[in-house]
């Protein structure tokens, strides 16, 4: 790979200092691409046909689905094609695309997911006033509210990231173009821009984690109080596939965005990132299709109707 080649592009280093595993994580990411592609798309066709699903719960799913999808596609294909060949550039162009998008939509996911939880909350804490509380506006504020605060996020943030100098610096020690790996190829003091970053990642990280924990203590509460075996089972199949998704999401994202700025560069870190942004999108429709007889009851209508349309 000479000078010439490469252009004004940047040098995504990725795992080229373990080539043996290239060919592993090329055939594993792709089949997980593969699987979220699916996954999530059935997710999203099945809640709006089916009117059954024609609900909150099912219209934020469908938010979330969607954000997987767009997620994974900004990042997963540049990915694949840095594994497979010699070459690991991204254009600048490509680069600006990708930083935006990325974090744009995994921001969206955060507030989406603290909404969802808002939504459970309102289910099992106000089940007689949930119709009213939960209604179709609101859905829609709440929804637009995450996808704001995601596109508000990275405008900012990605902003300044492509506004520091860089002195032709291009080799990224990352598989993508993301704010903590960018920042690090400025030839200025980047102390200010790291204590930005880490502001900003506690409040789009951690306020809606507080958010979720409070909905989750107050349904907590209010299933103690009823004291009953069917009611616990139910709260846990309403619950228990966002709490799984929030834990697997929450858990990676806080490891690489709230953590010492010298360890993000470490093979951990990129194995985390590959995690959050490659394994969860796929895992999520799983989650949700395995654990939920709503959608399984809907996918099974629908396999009918395809198999006796005139019915």
């Amino acid at each position: 790979m000479n000078n010439k080649s490469l252009g004004g592009d940047f040098i995504l280093v990725g795992f080229s200092d373990q080539p043996q595993l290239e060919k592993i994580l090329f055939v594993g990411v792709l089949i997980s691409y593969l699987l979220t592609l699916a996954g999530n798309t059935a997710i999203i066709l099945v809640s709006c046909l089916d009117s059954v699903l024609h609900t909150p719960m099912y219209y934020f799913l469908t938010n979330l689905s969607f954000v997987d999808l767009c997620f994974s596609t900004s990042i997963v294909p540049q990915l694949l094609w840095n594994l497979h060949g010699p070459a690991k550039t991204i254009t600048p162009t490509g680069c600006v695309i990708q930083l935006y998008v990325s974090l744009a939509l995994g921001s969206t996911e955060c507030v989406l997911l603290a909404v969802m939880a808002f939504d459970r909350y309102a289910a099992i804490c106000r089940p007689l006033h949930y119709a009213t509380v939960m209604h179709p506006r609101l859905c829609q504020a709440l929804a637009g509210m995450a996808w704001l605060s995601g596109v508000g996020n990275t405008l900012i943030q990605g902003t300044i990231t492509l506004r520091l100098p860089r002195c032709g610096n291009r080799r990224i020690y990352h598989f993508l173009c993301e704010v903590p790996a960018m920042i690090k190829l400025a030839c200025v003091d980047i102390h200010a821009n790291e204590v930005q970053l880490f502001m900003a990642s506690l409040v789009l990280l951690l306020f809606p984690l507080v958010l979720i924990l409070v909905s989750y203590g107050h349904i907590v509460q209010a299933v103690v109080r009823i004291k009953s075996a069917q009611t616990w089972h139910k709260a846990l199949g309403t619950c228990g596939s966002h709490l799984l998704v929030v834990t697997l999401f929450y858990s990676t994202t806080i490891a690489i965005y709230i953590q010492p700025s010298s360890s993000y560069a470490h093979s951990q870190g990129k194995f985390i990132t590959l995690f959050y942004t490659v394994v969860t999108p796929t895992l999520n429709p799983l989650i949700y299709t395995l654990r939920n007889k709503d959608v399984k009851g809907a996918l099974k209508r629908l396999v009918r109707k395809d198999k006796h349309p005139g019915e």
